[in-house]
């Protein structure tokens, strides 16, 4: 499973989104989005724990957690639609 991490401040890292999610169990990937055209990043982002577990209580605590100044969006990622 992949968790969706929406409303992340521009300027949050790979490595800090990793730290945060490495409290609640082993990381697998961390994925920021960029904008094409400028490189920018998207706001959002995706985390896989090796856990599902861990993965469910990392939703609940962070989900409306304040991070960077923002309230963090936290939920299971959906598939992406074609």
């Amino acid at each position: 499973m992949s968790i969706y991490v929406g409303n992340l401040a521009y300027s949050v890292t790979r490595d800090q989104l990793e730290s945060v999610f490495a409290e609640y169990g082993t990381v697998k990937r961390v994925y920021l989005p960029t904008e094409k055209e400028t490189g920018r990043p998207r706001g959002f982002g995706f985390v896989e724990l090796e856990n599902e577990g861990d993965e469910d209580t990392a939703i609940e605590e962070l989900d409306g957690a304040e991070w960077f100044g923002r309230v963090l969006k936290v939920n299971k990622a959906r598939p992406r639609e074609s």
